[in-house]
């Protein structure tokens, strides 16, 4: 979420050709990461044990949940601090430096999980433990590589300790579009957290089953908001010049390019939804669960997609407030209580994934509302200004 506003408010000034600016503004994100670092150090030593008891009384799950999260917070970063660099590579357009240095991270976690689990090449089998210590190193390996291309290859933006000192004017820009950001990321651990307890009421197979397509649908969400990741700066970027067609043409490019990911995705898991189900070890019923959760749930598809793209616009034209309503919106305000009534009705486990998709909806005509707005008070005046 932070990392949203840095992305934001330096790919404007950027546009606006005032380095000095920029420079400060990439200066403080970095602080900003390290002080976020600490809150999440502070919650693995004190608060890991009480999240995880909140979830489950299955004395396994709460003893390897605990260790995961425990390493992996308290080591967290490599995580949180990468993801500033991230930014900052993003909002001077070296999205493939960005790509590089976060595959590097991911494959070193893929190599090193089997080793460190297992215990091979003379590694001890840590079993959960490695899995989390895996995780953080590949975490660091991002981070180094983050770095690396930052100070080398971002000549945009100047690098002095000064520029590390926080400045109340320039934090408080970044969190007027990074709060919303911020709140927006967690109202999705919040769903999933409100929709496991929701989807217990009908069975623990549904459970499971939710748990199973979310950790499919994210290879084609991945895309979505890849290209979110790049509307922002590039609208901010020429807000900052003031380019109103350029604005335009970028929107435009935007809910074209994702309504074609997302509608590739849909088909590719309509008609292969089954096979890629068969790849996890799970009883008859589940597997069945989770393809009709695919089938259902990927109706929305080009729903999310609109809906992700004009979040990205209104994050990089400051209106941090419209995208966190769409998102709740989608997340919470709408999903979660119909997900609820729908488990009170007969055949549930099979309707409930519907609510999903209807959510998505209401999201998409909550953002074309805003869009109309947006474009009326903002972009259309940018001659104005001149």
């Amino acid at each position: 979420g932070t990392g949203v506003g840095v992305n934001s408010l330096l790919s404007k000034y950027l546009g606006m050709g005032d380095r000095e600016r920029a420079s400060r503004i990439a200066g403080n994100a970095i602080f900003l990461g390290i002080c976020t670092y600490i809150i999440f150090l502070i919650f693995g030593l004190f608060f890991v044990n009480i999240y995880i008891s909140s979830q489950t009384a299955d004395p396994v799950i709460r003893d390897m949940g605990c260790s995961y999260l425990k390493i992996c917070t308290v080591l967290s970063f490599g995580s949180v601090i990468y993801m500033i660099y991230e930014k900052l590579l993003q909002g001077t357009g070296k999205t493939v430096l960005s790509t590089i240095a976060q595959v590097s991270g991911a494959i070193t976690n893929i190599i090193l999980d089997p080793i460190m689990i297992f215990g091979m090449f003379g590694c001890p089998a840590m079993g959960i433990e490695g899995a989390a210590i895996a995780t953080v190193i590949g975490q660091v390996v991002s981070l180094l590589m983050g770095r690396i291309f930052h100070h080398t290859k971002n000549k945009e933006i100047e690098t002095k300790f000064e520029y590390l000192i926080p400045n109340k004017a320039i934090i408080a820009a970044i969190y007027r579009v990074g709060i919303p950001a911020i709140i927006m990321q967690a109202l999705m651990s919040v769903m999933t957290y409100c929709i496991n307890i929701i989807f217990v009421r009908i069975s623990g197979s549904v459970v499971t089953a939710y748990g199973i397509y979310f950790k499919i649908q994210q290879f084609v969400f991945f895309a979505a908001f890849g290209l979110n990741n790049a509307i922002i700066p590039i609208v901010a970027f020429n807000y900052g010049m003031r380019d109103k067609t350029r604005i335009k043409k970028a929107i435009r490019c935007g809910l074209l390019y994702n309504a074609a990911i997302m509608l590739a995705g849909a088909i590719l898991l309509q008609i292969f939804g089954r096979q890629i189900i068969g790849i996890f070890d799970v009883s008859e019923e589940v597997k069945n669960l989770s393809i009709q959760a695919v089938r259902i749930i990927t109706f929305g598809y080009i729903f999310v997609g609109a809906n992700v793209i004009f979040q990205g616009v209104f994050q990089a034209l400051g209106e941090g407030i419209k995208s966190l309503v769409i998102s709740a919106i989608r997340l919470i305000i709408v999903v979660i209580p119909l997900a609820y009534f729908l488990t009170t009705l007969p055949g549930a486990e099979n309707i409930v994934w519907a609510a999903f998709p209807i959510a998505e909806v209401c999201g998409l005509i909550v953002s074309l509302i805003f869009m109309s707005g947006v474009s009326k008070n903002k972009i259309s005046r940018i001659e104005e200004a001149v």
